[in-house]
């Protein structure tokens, strides 16, 4: 039996432009003790049309135009961060202020989960630097699709795994 109070959460957002709000893809991926039980994906159209960043993601207005926005998610987002013990994310100042940002534009709480920041985690344990994600996945032999959502969130997830398990 696994212990439901290890149960946390790796999230990574994609954003189209500089600001904050601008979440347009989101994963969510939930691990019970040191498995992975749960991967969700959400593409969201943000406030604005303009893409900045299509060239690292791939995302562009055309496949979010028709999509709910962040408010319109924002039930299924935190059921999948529900009862988690930490948020985990590469970088986690920068998920947890578009989650922030986004929390505040669509008028909900943001939940109270304290972060976990995996590049913080890679230079404590593995003393790694440069501790990009790409970084600390080649050296886990951690498989990454860089700046895909579900790749860099399940990537962080198998980070925090491969340091419980003291690999």
């Amino acid at each position: 039996m696994t212990d439901k109070a290890s149960d946390f959460a790796a999230i990574d957002f994609e954003t189209a432009d500089y600001g904050r709000d601008s979440a347009c893809s989101v994963a969510i991926i939930r691990v019970r003790g040191n498995k992975i039980v749960d991967k969700a994906h959400f593409l969201i159209r943000p406030p604005r049309s303009s893409f900045i960043f299509t060239y690292l993601h791939g995302i562009t207005w055309r496949h979010v135009k028709k999509q709910p926005t962040f408010g319109e998610l924002w039930p299924q987002i935190a059921a999948k961060m529900r009862g988690v013990k930490f948020i985990a994310a590469h970088n986690a100042g920068f998920d947890r202020s578009v989650l922030m940002k986004c929390c505040l534009s669509a008028q909900v709480m943001m939940p109270e989960t304290r972060f976990e920041c995996t590049v913080n985690l890679a230079r404590q344990v593995w003393n790694i630097h440069p501790a990009k994600l790409p970084d600390v996945c080649a050296y886990l032999k951690i498989p990454l699709k860089h700046h895909d959502a579900v790749s860099d969130a399940e990537a962080c997830a198998r980070i925090v795994i491969a340091a419980r398990q003291g690999r």
